[in-house]
């Protein structure tokens, strides 16, 4: 089975669908590639307070609900499917799904996401929205005035205990070496912040609560003489270990940087292929949030209408 299209878009999180919004209003008839993972991250969240027009807040699967729809609306068609291989080496683009179909593009736009780093707890899935989170600029706000915790040792666990720090009372940060990774300047700044201890050498066995998360079961100096376990008290667990971007079936075809983000051609989205394009946390390792995603998706619909302009 093959089909052809003006533009697929293989991916469905805020940037996927925001780019089939606007690849179905130029007429491209875009086929939508759902993934592993239909909605992206934001199926996993809860409360979603910081997207512009729910002034009430909204759950994530309802969000991407709506975006879907609205996708839906304007002529998108939306399929369930897992890509398996592309082709990115023609003027037209060939995507082998891991059922055997195939699909032919004349433009492509990327929008697989990044998925955050866990510590592998089976805890961490059980407390998932019920206190575990993985964006603290995401969901610090439901935190203010409580105890919460942070993993990890790098720049982006210091950015992020150091935002908690102005909403909770106080900030663990989990360190399981004896030094902070992070730039001299986070440091410090982390060492000059009165609401935010340090636990080095220190690792998470588990977490526990009731029905949400109540604290976490820890180790310093694990494995050794001087090994402790000890529980704390918190109301929310923060990881800050990384993201890791889903991009294992472009590595030959796309240029990637050295952690595997799609490197594009800013301001624009154009990748290293002619013809494909890469929007939302595929192609940004820094911001991470729905309403950059959505925003690159729209443009991304954009630089793909004006390729195919260009060509016709």
């Amino acid at each position: 089975m093959s089909t052809h299209t003006k533009c697929l878009i293989i991916g469905t999180g805020p940037a996927g669908y925001t780019a089939a919004i606007y690849a179905s209003r130029a007429s491209l008839s875009p086929v939508v590639i759902e993934g592993p993972q239909p909605g992206g991250q934001l199926i996993t969240t809860t409360e979603v307070e910081n997207f512009p027009g729910y002034t009430d807040g909204v759950q994530g699967p309802k969000m991407m609900e709506d975006l879907r729809a609205q996708a839906v609306r304007f002529g998108a068609e939306v399929r369930p499917g897992l890509v398996s291989s592309v082709d990115f080496s023609g003027d037209v683009k060939k995507v082998t799904l891991s059922g055997g179909e195939e699909i032919t593009a004349d433009s492509v736009i990327v929008c697989t996401g990044a998925a955050a780093r866990y510590l592998g707890l089976p805890d961490e899935r059980k407390y998932m929205g019920l206190g575990v989170s993985a964006c603290a600029t995401c969901d610090g706000f439901f935190y203010r005035g409580r105890t919460v915790a942070v993993v990890g040792g790098g720049d982006t666990a210091c950015e992020e205990a150091l935002y908690l720090s102005n909403l909770a009372k106080k900030v663990y940060l989990i360190v399981r070496k004896d030094y902070l990774r992070a730039s001299k300047v986070m440091q410090q700044r982390v060492h000059d912040n009165e609401k935010i201890e340090v636990l080095f050498n220190t690792v998470t066995m588990g977490l526990f609560g009731e029905e949400v998360l109540g604290g976490a079961h820890l180790a310093s100096h694990s494995g050794t003489e001087n090994e402790n376990f000890y529980d704390i008290a918190i109301d929310g667990f923060f990881l800050a270990i990384g993201h890791k971007p889903n991009t294992e079936v472009f590595v030959n075809a796309l240029e990637l940087d050295e952690a595997g983000y799609i490197k594009v051609a800013s301001p624009t989205t154009a990748t290293s292929s002619p013809g494909v394009f890469a929007a939302g946390d595929v192609a940004d390792p820094m911001y991470k949030q729905a309403i950059s995603a959505a925003g690159m998706g729209c443009r991304a619909a954009l630089d793909a209408e004006r390729y195919l302009m260009e060509r016709s």
